[in-house]
């Protein structure tokens, strides 16, 4: 059964052939990133534009690199939510008419959904398990129950991680995306040089907080520039990530733990962090736990995600009618279209 996915969710333009939700038959990818780096993060009404201009393009080459036309697809599937409401938009708009003029079945796909399902394209990981998806818009600890049965436990209760690596990466002066850059910088630095709080939500031990660890970055930068105290970028990048991962993992932790679970599997573009895959990876073998990670190629938004959850909801009798409509925000265990 061959699925052809399209994702338009945030800054990359994507579609992707897979075969039974596992085997990649295209991946094609047309990112607007650079434009973004001018403004130190996504424009929404930039991206929006530029998903019009590309859709079109990157489908047709998605399907030429699989070997195939419309006609051999079994159905069409889309990311309909969360995401940026307007590249959404040009998504959903563009596989609903796919979809109708074709004559194919519309499959609407949740985001995050698509990201765990990341790894079923390089792993034989099957569900019942624990994911830990962590985004620049999203951080939950979610239990996977079926490859269409989920149940949130834990979330962020404000900053998704992604985005307060990201904020802290640019208070830094470091190149956007500041997750990505305090990745790579972190290695020269002592993560001890810095002491940053490790939040914690009382009666939610699974929850997470970050905007206070942002804002503990950020004051200290401001107060040693007040002082003229300059401080080694390496050391404060290296000290904050390893904050924020261990908040992460610590949470993920105790979870796999009290739920008895013993696979556990990464998710969305902060798994592609390296700080957090040899955290977990100390984690899992202390515990004799499972784990497993996407590809790096796979962390960030792609439509062969999109194609391999599509297959399954496709499969679950999931579909979509012409009036599929696109969603801001929708939780990843309630879905309405």
């Amino acid at each position: 059964m061959l699925i052809l996915g399209i994702e338009s969710s945030c800054d990359e333009t994507a579609a992707a052939v897979v075969e039974n939700g596992r085997t990649v038959k295209s991946n094609v990818i047309a990112s607007s990133l650079e434009e973004h780096k001018l403004y130190g993060g996504v424009v929404p009404e930039i991206a929006s534009r530029r998903h019009a201009e590309a859709i079109s393009g990157v489908v047709s080459q998605a399907l030429s690199d699989a070997g195939c036309e419309i006609q051999d697809i079994d159905a069409v599937a889309v990311t309909f939510a969360p995401g940026l409401i307007g590249a959404l938009l040009v998504g959903v708009s563009f596989a609903k008419g796919l979809a109708v003029s074709a004559g194919k079945p519309l499959v609407p796909v949740h985001h995050l959904r698509s990201h765990i399902a990341a790894n079923y394209l390089t792993s034989d990981v099957e569900p019942p398990f624990l994911s830990l998806v962590v985004s620049g818009g999203h951080s939950h600890i979610v239990a996977v129950n079926g490859y269409t049965d989920y149940k949130i436990i834990g979330k962020t209760r404000d900053d998704a991680a992604g985005e307060a690596l990201d904020k802290a990466g640019r208070a830094m002066g470091l190149p956007y995306p500041g997750g990505v850059s305090i990745d790579k910088i972190s290695p020269l630095g002592n993560a001890d040089a810095y002491s940053f709080p490790h939040p914690k939500i009382d009666g939610a031990p699974y929850d997470f907080s970050f905007s206070g660890l942002k804002t503990s970055v950020i004051n200290t930068i401001h107060n040693a520039s007040q002082k003229g105290i300059k401080i080694n970028t390496a050391d404060l990048a290296a000290s904050y990530q390893k904050a924020v991962v261990e908040c992460l993992v610590d949470n993920l932790e105790k979870a796999a733990v009290n739920y008895r679970y013993k696979k556990i599997v990464l998710a969305g573009g902060v798994s592609a962090n390296s700080l957090l895959r040899a955290n977990c990876e100390k984690m899992c073998r202390k515990h004799s736990i499972k784990l497993y990670k996407p590809q790096l190629k796979y962390c960030g938004d792609n439509g062969a995600m999109v194609a391999a959850q599509g297959y399954y909801e496709f499969k679950s009798g999931v579909r979509a009618s012409s009036n599929l409509n696109a969603y801001a925000n929708m939780p990843i265990d309630s879905i309405n279209f």
